[in-house]
């Protein structure tokens, strides 16, 4: 699931991939809105609220949407210089040790909220979400070659009307935009249904839902990460 890139996965890789990494960020997108009311994996919608806030002469609450995308960004540059460094030295595992990167980084801030809460944690912890959200997508997006996108919901459900409309055309079409509209639909729904599950959880245990969460990538990471290391041993 992280070890094969490109057209060496197949369309079951891609579908657990999208499932599984696309309702971790549903619910970490829903429980940074419940903890300071902003979408940490919504940047058409930050881009929007930073220019309607700066049109209204209230600069810096513009500049803090800014600075989420600017975080998102950040967190994608990262994630992409680490696997083309990775790729070059032919490093199997970079992919998998991304999202373990994901998960410790999760896992340190987590715990620092649940230990020494402050006034500045919710501000904080947008840039963060918005760090680890670029992370995961674009390690989706360069791992897959651009075919699953775990954050990107707007893109997804263009996506899911195009395809809709494909299965219209000619029969050699029809085939490529059921296994594309199935990819997309079940990431779309997997980002809802997370997104569920954090408001559930977020009000069950709080904090801790980043614990969690961070424990989840580390099981889908660490095993692949073993696994590729193995592969690459002589």
């Amino acid at each position: 699931m992280l070890i094969r890139v490109g057209e060496a996965r197949t369309a079951s890789i891609d579908l657990v991939l999208a499932g599984l990494l696309s309702s971790v960020a549903g619910a970490l997108n829903a429980a940074g809105f419940l903890i300071a009311g902003s979408f940490t994996a919504n940047m058409t919608g930050n881009i929007s609220a930073f220019a309607d806030y700066l049109a209204n002469g209230a600069s810096l609450i513009a500049l803090s949407f800014a600075g989420l995308v600017l975080a998102f960004i950040c967190g994608a540059g990262c994630a992409a210089f680490a696997i083309q460094t990775g790729e070059q030295r032919k490093f199997r595992a970079i992919y998998a040790l991304a999202i373990v990167a994901e998960a410790l980084i999760l896992l340190a801030f987590g715990a620092v909220f649940l230990i020494a809460p402050d006034a500045d944690a919710e501000a904080r912890l947008l840039v963060i979400l918005s760090f680890v959200m670029g992370l995961q997508n674009a390690v989706t997006t360069m791992i897959s070659q651009a075919r699953v996108r775990t954050t990107h919901v707007s893109g997804m459900a263009t996506d899911i009307g195009i395809e809709l409309a494909a299965l219209s055309g000619p029969k050699h079409a029809r085939k490529t935009a059921r296994d594309k509209l199935l990819l997309h639909s079940l990431t779309l729904a997997c980002f809802a249904i997370g997104g569920l599950c954090g408001v559930i959880l977020f009000k069950m245990v709080g904090f801790w839902i980043f614990v969690i969460a961070a424990l989840i990538l580390l099981l889908i990471a660490l095993p692949e990460a073993l696994r590729a290391r193995h592969k690459n041993a002589p």
